[in-house]
């Protein structure tokens, strides 16, 4: 494949393109007048590639389309203009795409919470598989020698953990609960989600009212969710409402009385994340389980967690399957968070030390792991941002490497790391443009190979790509 190719046949890889950029003075100058465009691409975040009309004065120019996809031909009102393209949304579908299908949600297409309702479950992990493609031969200069099978899921319910804004609109008399809308300026007026686990999505009119009868209804800008397993004492899901004033006493009821109703443990936060405690229940113990490994995660309501339970099982055993530990091999494991993979690989290699620069997660960690009896395992808190040469963890020998960095990559630590004392890096990615990135280091730079690598549909109906690389000597 050719990065730099200005056009592709429909259905080829996804493209790399800017943010939105809409704004009022654009708009202002906008023809409305609906044209017609044949889609020869997706965009990295979904939306349909054409090119301006022979004729036009702006032709050939790239327009990104919202709701169109390749193959189809469209008609579409502009909605955004800049100097190096446009941006546009499809009113009408003239020739449908074969892998076009309608949307589970009424909200689609208003709703900026979902970008690939509309096209097939099959094709979006297709279409992800291209992006990472793509990116690591344009970024970084590389391929695979093999591309693993994708991991897949529940395409339905599966969002365990996310967040809801919340605002009081006058001129609809009511208080929206929800993702934000395509234009992020706005929140999204939601009757229901069927991305997230059924007990939240089914709760959004109710949420919606509840805090539509607050006195604080002005002061709750957001809203954050969680599911972990059922107590005794309530469902497993967990509700922290930001409030940017002090709560009546009748809202704290009305917020506790919610909680009792739905079985949903309640958190409050009037300020920073150590602001965070429990309305009701009076201790609310958040936790889940990876039943595999016969290990149990407790966990604060504001931790990262992997959105999706099912997948990071599958995840896991993927990451176990590439790293290969052998008996009496050690591992670093870096942004390691909680121990997601920290304490699964405990149970397989002599030992395991997780690095991770949040503090809090560090302390968990090690509460998970003695919680869960596991010995061979150590945590330390460290920027991996930063220099951390004269660390001792840094000095200590390893066999394998095991990197889950956030969506800025792993590149400032993978350049001080003694590479050669490794035998396999395993790197799972949030982000295939830094993937890319520090894979055409590794291969390019520090002569490692670029063994395999995959996509993981951790959040499907969305244009987000998670997946996996193995790099060995």
């Amino acid at each position: 494949m050719q990065g730099g190719r200005s056009q592709r046949a429909a259905g080829a890889v996804l493209r790399q393109c800017p943010l939105s950029v809409r704004s009022l003075r654009h708009v202002a100058r906008i023809d409305q007048t609906p044209f017609p465009a044949d889609i020869l691409d997706l965009s990295h975040d979904g939306r349909g590639v054409a090119r301006r009309e022979a004729g036009h004065a702006s032709a050939g120019k790239t327009v990104f389309i919202a709701g169109a996809l390749p193959g189809e031909q469209v008609m579409v009102k502009q909605t955004a203009r800049s100097r190096h393209f446009d941006e546009g949304e499809a009113v009408e579908v003239l020739q449908p795409s074969p892998h076009r299908v309608q949307p589970c949600c009424a909200h689609f297409g208003v709703c900026g919470g979902c970008a690939l309702q509309h096209l097939e479950t099959g094709q979006q992990i297709l279409a992800k598989q291209r992006v990472l493609l793509d990116n690591f031969e344009r970024i970084g200069h590389v391929a695979p020698a093999t591309v693993l099978p994708p991991l897949t899921g529940d395409a339905w319910g599966y969002r365990r953990k996310g967040r809801f804004s919340v605002r009081r609109v006058e001129k609809k008399d009511k208080t929206l609960v929800g993702f934000r809308e395509r234009d992020p300026r706005f929140v999204a007026d939601l009757s229901e989600c069927h991305t997230v686990v059924p007990a939240i999505g089914a709760a959004i009119p109710a949420l919606s009212a509840l805090v539509d009868g607050l006195e604080a209804r002005r002061e709750i800008p957001q809203i954050e969710f969680v599911v972990g397993d059922a107590t005794e004492a309530f469902d497993g899901v967990a509700l922290v409402f930001r409030h940017l004033q002090p709560l009546s006493d009748a809202d704290l009821a009305a917020l506790q009385a919610f909680g009792e109703r739905h079985r949903f443990a309640i958190f409050l936060q009037p300020g920073g994340v150590d602001s965070v405690r429990a309305l009701w229940p009076e201790a609310p113990a958040l936790s889940f389980r990876l039943e595999p490994w016969n290990i149990t995660f407790g966990f604060r309501p504001l931790d990262f967690i992997q959105v999706n339970a099912s997948l990071n099982e599958k995840m896991i055993e993927r990451t176990l399957e590439l790293l290969d530990v052998q008996p009496g091999e050690r591992v670093l494991d870096l942004f390691c968070g909680l121990g997601n993979f920290t304490l699964p690989l405990a149970r397989v290699a002599t030992g395991v030390v997780g690095v991770e620069g949040e503090a809090g997660l560090v302390a968990r960690a090690r509460e998970n792991a003695e919680r869960n009896g596991l010995a061979n395992v150590q945590f330390h808190a460290a920027d991996l941002t930063k220099d951390q040469r004269g660390t001792p963890w840094m000095r200590q020998g390893f066999d394998k490497l095991l990197l889950d960095p956030p969506r800025s990559g792993a590149i400032e630590v993978l350049k001080q790391l003694p590479l050669e004392r490794f035998g396999r890096i395993v790197y799972v990615s949030c982000h295939p443009a830094s993937l890319a990135r520090d894979a055409g280091h590794l291969v390019n730079d520090q002569g490692w190979k670029l063994v395999s690598a995959g996509v993981m549909d951790m959040f499907p109906q969305t244009a987000h790509v998670e997946s996996i690389a193995l790099f060995e000597r």
